[in-house]
């Protein structure tokens, strides 16, 4: 929450912010990122576990910040780097100087012995990725309660390099064929590290670690939606003060409950914009504003900007592209707007945390970029507005819980998530009215389908993709050459990974058909049935 609405490098006052917020000062855990693309889930683990926690860069850290938070434990992520890198990613070494227990994960484990007088050496054929187990070794300790099943526990490894020696304070709980020192602790200091990742599900034990390892930092297992909806309404009402705010409205859950949650903080200072870029669902525009005027009783303002996005996008068919394009678009109609409206200091984004994790190498940690997101990375100078991102430390179904906690119908925050771009990304290749219209027909057809079989709420996110290729037919006996769409269906709990909907083959089949014999344009239907990873949910 300290960091709700902005980073590290934008804080005039760090101590400010974090004085706001007794339960956060009192019972902050931190977690420094060296870039692994599963930190997240480190945070996702805590918050599951009614903890709340903060990821910060590691070159975001110094010592005047560690004071200046007194978090009650550090967890050190994975990264993709090596210790024997010269300029390693370190994090400073008073963490192990302030007397809070400190648990190293894979990357962490090593910089954490390369720092106290370790060793670690190159894989050399000893390298692990995937499947692993893990070997009861020494005396149980508190860490490892609830962890060792048997003597072998299943664990998910991703190293090259490994630990060869530990300090002699350290003691060994645990090795694996290629980890001699899986598990090690110093028990006196509260200093553990594992060179698995606890925080995947493919660890089986993995969360009881990280329970384990909290408890032992003695935090209290009390937060929730509620407290973050109290303090989030605080900083609102202390950020935007008299000024007004216009926020962006897509009709997802997202942007809805940040609309909401501001216009509860600061209610007719907020106006907010609906931009119907031509890209929306069959029927979305109609519903969502109506949602929006006589339920929430926003300040809305409708802005039909069709062509504008179509033409723009005329032509483009990379992903990234259109992306960035839409992005641009989004912020030229906020700016077209803002300039009508009196005052106007602050634009509200609905960007969430798997968002920022996937656009960019998370504030300078040395992660890869998988895509990118036309509401993540800030505003240009031109446009004169601060950003205001009240979900941007949060998961889906977190800001789901927070959207009850607001008072929002259940039929509302239980929509599956919907891009930004919109249909754009469900359209690969060259976007066209013909096409669109296929789209949209197509979907609601799916969509409709999964509701009356009752599925919908089995399912995190579902939707239709129209491909860039065509195929021979035959209807009524003659040829046709139309088409293909994809269905895709996800189960997931924060969207970072999914599985495909195992449907059964007479729905698909039942689907299939309606489509077909429904849409002009679609002689053939396939169903996505990629995890993620290796994909993504969406198709670009």
């Amino acid at each position: 929450m300290a960091s709700l609405f902005q980073s590290f490098k934008e804080r005039d006052n760090v101590k400010l912010f974090l004085i706001e917020s007794k339960l956060m000062k009192d019972n902050l855990v931190l977690i420094i990122d060296f870039g692994s693309q599963v930190t997240q889930l480190i945070a996702r683990r805590l918050r599951e576990l009614k903890v709340y926690c903060e990821i910060h860069p590691f070159n975001k850290i110094n010592d005047e910040f560690i004071k200046t938070i007194c978090p009650k434990a550090i967890i050190l992520s994975g990264g993709p780097a090596s210790v024997l890198d010269d300029n390693a990613p370190t994090p400073p070494s008073i963490i192990f100087d302030i007397g809070v227990p400190i648990l190293g994960i894979c990357y962490g484990q090593q910089i954490m012995m390369k720092m106290l007088g370790g060793n670690v050496i190159h894989g050399s054929g000893t390298s692990e990725f995937g499947k692993s187990f893990v070997k009861k070794k020494n005396k149980s300790i508190s860490f490892l309660k609830d962890f060792f099943k048997d003597n072998n526990e299943q664990v998910w490894m991703s190293h090259g390099d490994h630990v060869s020696s530990i300090p002699s304070n350290f003691e060994v709980y645990g090795v694996s064929e290629n980890a001699p020192f899986a598990i090690i602790g110093d028990i006196k200091k509260h200093f553990y590290a594992v060179q698995f990742h606890p925080e995947v599900v493919h660890t089986l034990s993995g969360k009881n670690i990280i329970k384990n390892f909290l408890q032992l930092a003695n935090v209290s297992f009390d937060w929730n939606m509620k407290a973050y909806l109290e303090q989030a309404v605080h900083i609102i009402k202390e950020k935007v003060r008299d000024k007004k705010v216009i926020c962006a409205l897509s009709g997802g859950v997202d942007s809805s409950v940040t609309a909401i949650l501001i216009h509860k903080a600061i209610g007719d200072q907020l106006t907010c914009i609906y931009v119907d870029n031509g890209l929306m669902r069959k029927n979305e525009s109609e519903e969502v504003i109506k949602l929006y005027t006589d339920h929430f009783k926003l300040n809305l303002i409708e802005a039909n900007e069709q062509q504008l996005f179509l033409s723009n996008l005329l032509g483009v068919t990379d992903p990234e592209e259109k992306r960035k394009i839409i992005g641009k678009l989004f912020i030229d109609v906020f700016q077209k707007y803002a300039l009508e409206i009196e005052g106007v200091d602050f634009l509200a984004q609905g960007t969430l945390y798997p968002d920022v994790i996937e656009s960019v190498s998370f504030s300078g940690a040395p992660s890869v970029t998988i895509k990118s997101h036309h509401n993540v990375g800030g505003l240009p100078k031109k446009m004169n507005l601060a950003l205001i991102e009240p979900l941007k430390e949060l998961f889906k179904d977190e800001v789901r819980l927070l959207g009850k906690e607001l008072g929002v119908p259940n039929k509302f925050i239980e929509r599956h998530p919907f891009p930004g771009p919109g249909l754009a990304i469900r359209c690969p290749g060259e976007i066209t009215d013909e096409k669109l219209n296929i789209l949209r027909n197509a979907d609601e057809i799916y969509i409709d389908q999964i509701k009356k079989h009752g599925l919908y709420n089995e399912i995190w996110q579902a939707f239709t993709v129209i491909l860039p290729v065509k195929t021979v037919g035959v209807m009524g006996d003659a040829r046709t050459y139309d088409y293909v769409c994809a269905l895709r269906a996800v189960t997931s709990i924060d969207g970072m990974t999914a599985d495909y909907y195992q449907f059964d083959h007479e729905f698909l089949s039942e689907t299939a058909t309606k489509i077909i014999n429904n849409v002009a344009g679609i002689n053939r239907v396939t169903y996505d049935i990629t995890s993620k990873p290796p994909g993504t949910i969406e198709w670009e």
